[in-house]
């Protein structure tokens, strides 16, 4: 009885055959996140749809800013193409993001006026940004494909921006006593 015991213990300490299915969930190492963890604590924050925009937005100026930046500097790093790179395509999730955000206030039925005026004027200069760097940036080679990313992501923005302005009812109008 002893020796049956013991088997069983050898077998239910064997690992499970490679074959056994398994939920894929990313390491911490493989997890590459846009978002510094205060940004993404503001998001998680954000009570409103609005809010996750203007905050969306202000991460895309501020990743935009950076690239302008890294691509001016005299002495370049040793990853210089990842790190612009890296920055142009976290400027277009934040991009997306923000536009994700107009379908929950969609839902939500919230009022995202104001914050689709912010977003509009803001993705029209950025992407006349990205457009002067699509003619005449330097080092274009080494990002090219990256900013073409970000230009479709923007005009994508851009439209669905225009949609949901349609598609938003007029704020109401408050009429006077008689």
């Amino acid at each position: 009885m002893r020796r049956f015991l013991c088997i069983a213990a050898m077998i239910a300490a064997l690992p499970l055959p490679s074959f056994a299915i398994t939920s894929f969930s990313p390491t911490p190492q493989e997890k590459k996140d846009y978002l510094s963890e205060s940004e993404a604590d503001k998001i998680r924050d954000a009570s409103t749809p609005a809010e996750r925009i203007t905050l969306f937005v202000s991460f895309a100026e501020d990743r935009l800013k950076k690239f302008q930046y890294e691509l001016n500097r005299k002495v370049s790093e040793r990853k210089r193409d990842e790190i612009l790179n890296s920055l142009m395509n976290a400027y277009v999730s934040c991009v997306d993001d923000a536009a994700d955000q107009i379908d929950v206030a969609r839902e939500k039925q919230a009022d995202i006026r104001l914050a689709l005026k912010l977003m509009k004027s803001k993705e029209e200069q950025f992407l006349e940004v990205l457009e002067k760097l699509h003619r005449d940036g330097r080092e274009l080679d080494t990002y090219k494909e990256s900013l073409e990313d970000a230009i479709e992501g923007t005009k994508d923005a851009l439209s669905e921006i225009d949609t949901a302005e349609k598609e938003l009812a007029p704020p109401p109008v408050r009429r006077k006593a008689s």
